[in-house]
Order: C-alpha cells, then sequence, then structure tokens
C-alpha cells in the first residue's frame, strides 16, 4: 500500500494549478462533458487539449523541417529556363488532351 501512495504523491508533485479563462458555451461544454461522464474532470479534457495541441505542433514542426530540407535541394538546382519549362508543359498537355478526343471518339 506504502508504494502505491507514493505513486499517487509522486504523480501529484508533477502537477501545477494554473488558472485558464474561457468563454461561458466552452466552460458548458466542459461541464456537461464531465457530466455525461465522457472526461472525469474539466482539467481532464484540459490535458488531453494540450496533449493534441503538442501532437500538432509536432507535426507542424515535421512540415517546416521537410519544406526547408526542400528548399535546399531546390537551391542545389538544377535550374531551369521558366519559357522552357512552361513550353515542355503546355506541349506535354495538348499531346494528352488529343489522346483523349481520340480516345472520346
Amino acid at each position: 500500500m506504502q508504494i502505491i501512495h507514493s505513486m499517487i504523491y509522486s504523480y501529484y508533485e508533477q502537477l501545477e494549478r494554473i488558472t485558464v479563462t474561457v468563454t461561458k458555451e466552452m466552460a458548458a461544454k466542459l461541464r456537461a462533458a464531465v457530466e455525461s461522464g465522457e472526461y472525469a474532470t474539466t482539467s481532464e479534457i484540459v490535458r488531453e487539449a494540450l496533449r493534441d495541441w503538442e501532437e500538432y505542433q509536432r507535426r507542424q514542426e515535421e512540415k517546416l523541417n521537410w519544406l526547408r530540407a526542400e528548399i535546399k535541394k531546390g537551391e542545389k538546382g538544377p535550374f531551369l529556363d521558366g519559357e522552357e519549362v512552361m513550353s515542355k508543359l503546355i506541349e506535354k498537355y495538348k499531346k494528352l488532351a488529343e489522346k483523349e478526343r481520340k480516345k472520346a471518339a
């Protein structure tokens, strides 16, 4: 029993109480979620929301790192003339459109 008590005490030592101000609508939703039994406390809801936010932030950082890496790749080249690229794209899609017209006919 002493071990369980120590574990619980250790968990609560890690917690810090803060005050968060929310709109009346948000507060009502928090209370409703607790009253319905979906959550035990409003703190539980806020902790879950913060974990979700942390995960969102982590994914955003990954995306940003990927974009930075892609930019570095692009900066190394090869560099292509814009008009040449557009000309090739136009020709490519003209051929595709012609194939589709022939299929449809």
